[in-house]
């Protein structure tokens, strides 16, 4: 069993691209550390509402060179590990209400994993309008998945209320925006972050 220092709780909106940045990297840290990543859905939109904040695109329209910084820094990230599948969404921004309540609804079918993979691919890899619900469930089918039941379950109370709940945890534990990461109490923000994580779980 992995200690609870060694397991680090991932909370992630499908929307944030730099959420699927980290996503391709975080295999390689749970080989070098031997720990394990619990992937946390909370909504992206409601965390920016509880905390003021705003998205990336917004605060910095108008700012002459951090846009191109901001740019810069992805490239290096995706040089630094070898990422070859990631690509700009055409339809960004993404409301990802409905593929967030999927990914609860995956978890209590026990495909969450796959579910993860899926959506993930089909926002930055092969990129979709994956809030149009009948790209979403075609999307679903191709993965392999049951796309009717995870969109049926998108719209029961329970699931509705469970990511409801993880966001308002989240947030009350200091989350801000995605990708967040937390061992423990301690929290780190940003893909960029995963090198402060991982030399963390090494100590």
């Amino acid at each position: 069993m992995v200690s609870a220092m060694k397991t680090v709780e991932f909370h992630f909106d499908f929307g944030s691209p730099n959420a699927y940045l980290a996503h391709l990297v975080i295999p390689k840290v749970e080989r070098r550390t031997g720990s394990t990543f619990r992937y946390v859905p909370v909504l992206l939109g409601g965390v920016f509402k509880a905390t003021g904040n705003r998205s990336p695109v917004e605060t910095m329209a108008g700012i002459r060179n951090k846009p191109e910084y901001v740019q810069l820094e992805t490239d290096r990230f995706i040089r630094r590990h070898g990422i070859t599948s990631y690509q700009r969404n055409p339809f960004f921004p993404v409301n990802t209400l409905m593929a967030m309540r999927g990914a609860v609804a995956a978890e209590q079918l026990d495909c969450f994993a796959s579910y993860i993979d899926a959506v993930f691919r089909y926002m930055w890899s092969e990129p979709r309008k994956m809030d149009d619900p009948n790209v979403y469930r075609q999307a679903l089918l191709e993965a392999g998945l049951d796309a009717n039941r995870i969109m049926e379950l998108t719209q029961t109370p329970e699931v509705k209320q469970t990511l409801l709940q993880t966001t308002e945890q989240s947030v009350a534990r200091g989350n801000f925006g995605s990708p967040t990461f937390f061992i423990g109490d301690e929290m780190w923000f940003g893909k960029d972050s995963l090198r402060d994580v991982e030399e963390a779980l090494s100590q």
